[in-house]
């Protein structure tokens, strides 16, 4: 079991505030910010004082509150600073420049070179993205609160550390190290699989569910797992590998070196080469780019091409059996299927593997589970990196720490408590 300081309750309960006016309306009071999470008054109150004495809300004018003196409104100050946001994926390095509300202000997309790319290309290749950014933007770079990146593969956050690419030969990689010298900057190191659920954490399912499973479906495949509310790392922080699962025994071969995993089916390399397999002679399923490939499928599909229809539904049911598995397994309330797959694919491909999920789940927890397509505002990986790097700020107690203990002491001091 995971014991929780004071001080742990209080940054989750920080969180938790500031999730709850992200996802307003508009402007919310005190009181609303209480019964939509849950806490305390007096609790919310004191978090929402820090939160207005660090600059990242303000009162955006009041609301009458029924006979007693009118109710202040609160908003995320837009204008507090900026974060960037990072996705290394598989082919290229997209990055987005945030305002402090997670609205996108500026977007880089570099590609990578083919092959096996090397550390040093990731970092000059990000570095001079991010360097983009500022300059397009004319942002300062003392008003960049933080930097999130985003690496596939399995990840040490904590010491930041690129620990295995399946896609590269990269193991035990120092890259935040690396980034570290090249920005100047701090920086919060992850990968897609969690900035994906923590992205929907905050702006979509999660903030409904405590329970939840977010699919990430491009040229790498795997699960970000949310329990209790918060994000499941597993005890090597490598938990979420559902893409090297297997699917097939002794089928097709994977990146990460096995035979019949999950991603060899439902990447888009895999999707390619089930149409492939259905129609051997077709040259559009010939082509070097899996994405260009797919949304080629996808076409020849919506023009009723045999094959083509075959290899989407076959592809669902692959989907339907391997997120079946995840159903059984987890018991999440939500299942969220995003990412460039359901993209190009998802209203073909998606009642297929739902009606999949339906055969091969058990009863009860198929019950439970609503499967849905990501409703996250626009590119979910960068706006969840970006979203470790506002955690990362919200956490920094160089900002926060003087705040709770001048409160603190102008209340007698009393114990951390919220």
């Amino acid at each position: 079991m995971i014991r929780r300081t004071s001080q742990d309750i209080r940054r989750l309960n920080r969180f938790e505030v500031l999730r709850r006016v992200y996802a307003g309306p508009g402007a919310m009071s005190r009181q609303d910010v209480a019964a939509a999470t849950g806490l305390s008054f007096a609790t919310v109150a004191n978090l929402t004082a820090e939160l207005l004495e660090a600059g990242v809300l303000v009162e955006a004018g009041h609301e009458e509150s029924g006979g007693g003196r009118p109710r202040a409104r609160l908003a995320v100050n837009a204008e507090r600073g900026a974060l960037i946001g990072v996705d290394v994926a598989e082919t290229s390095v997209h990055a987005e420049l945030f305002d402090l509300a997670l609205t996108v202000r500026h977007s880089v997309e570099r590609p990578l070179p083919p092959g096996d790319v090397r550390p040093a290309e990731v970092v000059g290749l990000l570095g001079g993205a991010v360097e983009e950014l500022l300059a397009v933007s004319g942002t300062d770079r003392t008003r960049v609160l933080g930097v999130g990146v985003s690496v596939p593969g399995m990840v040490d956050r904590e010491g930041g550390v690129s620990s295995f690419s399946p896609y590269w030969s990269w193991h035990e990689v120092p890259l935040r190290a690396l980034l570290d010298e090249r920005l100047g900057m701090p920086l919060w190191l992850d990968n897609p699989l969690r900035a994906s659920t923590v992205a929907e954490m905050w702006f979509g399912a999660g903030r409904e569910v405590d329970d939840l499973v977010v699919l990430t479906l491009r040229a790498g495949v795997g699960a970000g797992i949310a329990l209790g509310g918060q994000l499941h790392r597993g005890f090597t922080d490598s938990a979420g590998e559902w893409g090297h699962t297997c699917l097939v025994l002794d089928g097709r071969p994977c990146t990460c070196g096995n035979r019949g995993c999950v991603e060899a089916y439902v990447s888009l390399r895999g999707i390619a080469g089930t149409w492939r397999e259905l129609a051997p002679d077709d040259e559009r399923t010939g082509g070097p780019d899996d994405a260009a490939t797919v949304a080629a499928l996808a076409r020849a599909a919506d023009a009723g091409d045999p094959a083509a229809v075959a290899a989407v539904e076959r592809t669902g049911r692959y989907l339907g059996a391997a997120v079946a598995q995840l159903v059984n397994l987890l018991n999440p309330q939500v299942v969220v299927v995003g990412n460039q797959v359901v993209d190009l694919l998802g209203e073909r491909l998606l009642p297929v593997a739902y009606e999949a999920v339906g055969r091969h789940a058990l009863a009860l927890p198929r019950r439970a589970a609503t499967l849905r397509r990501s409703a996250v505002p626009h590119d979910p990986v960068t706006r969840g990196a970006a979203t470790f790097a506002l955690e990362g700020f919200l956490e920094d107690r160089e900002v926060f720490g003087p705040v709770s203990r001048m409160r603190r002491a102008a209340r007698g001091g009393g114990g951390a408590g919220a």
